[in-house]
């Protein structure tokens, strides 16, 4: 089970145009912005990833207004893994266990995942909270994913993994943020 103390969230590339010609862009967007406002109701760090975002564009507002305190890390790769800035954030959270949310999901979310796990990381991809262009390339990426040991988790199932008590102001915000 994730644990709060030990888990980060990495919300890959949810940019400009392009997040709008998502697969069911609409609940991607919603599941997207509950995931980062449960994830700092819990104190989890995040890290926020963005695929050139000179050409693809900033951050969709509906995740960015809630990292106003954070800064993206800009990278060239289609894996996360192979930007040291990214690594460098990673480590310096102490976290092993990673929760992966964003786009596309079989390109950068999959080869993140894949790379996270040859560093021997918990990878837990947010079904709900990725998406493709073309569903079936999200499908083929979840179940290649899963196969090779990544757990698949959805937005409310993973905050309340997280939460593990119905009590506290944590659990008052993400139970307001799913109604």
């Amino acid at each position: 089970m994730l644990d709060r103390n030990k888990t980060a969230l990495v919300i890959v590339d949810v940019q400009g145009k392009l997040a709008t010609l998502m697969d069911d862009a609409e609940t991607l967007f919603s599941n997207l912005s509950v995931m980062t406002q449960g994830a700092k109701a819990l104190g989890l760090p995040i890290l926020w990833l963005e695929q050139l975002p000179d050409k693809l564009g900033p951050t969709i507002p509906q995740v960015a207004e809630h990292l106003t305190d954070l800064s993206p890390i800009a990278k060239n790769c289609f894996s996360g893994c192979q930007s040291p800035a990214f690594m460098d954030a990673l480590k310096s959270s102490g976290c092993h266990s990673v929760l992966l949310v964003g786009i596309e999901a079989h390109i950068c979310v999959y080869q993140t995942a894949m790379d996270l796990l040859d560093k021997d990381f918990h990878v837990e991809v947010v079904a709900d909270a990725v998406s493709s262009r073309i569903g079936n390339n999200k499908t083929i990426a979840l179940n290649r994913m899963s196969q090779a040991g990544v757990t698949l988790s959805s937005t409310e199932m993973a905050l309340f993994e997280l939460q593990r008590v119905a009590s506290g102001e944590s659990f008052k915000t993400i139970l307001n943020l799913i109604k």
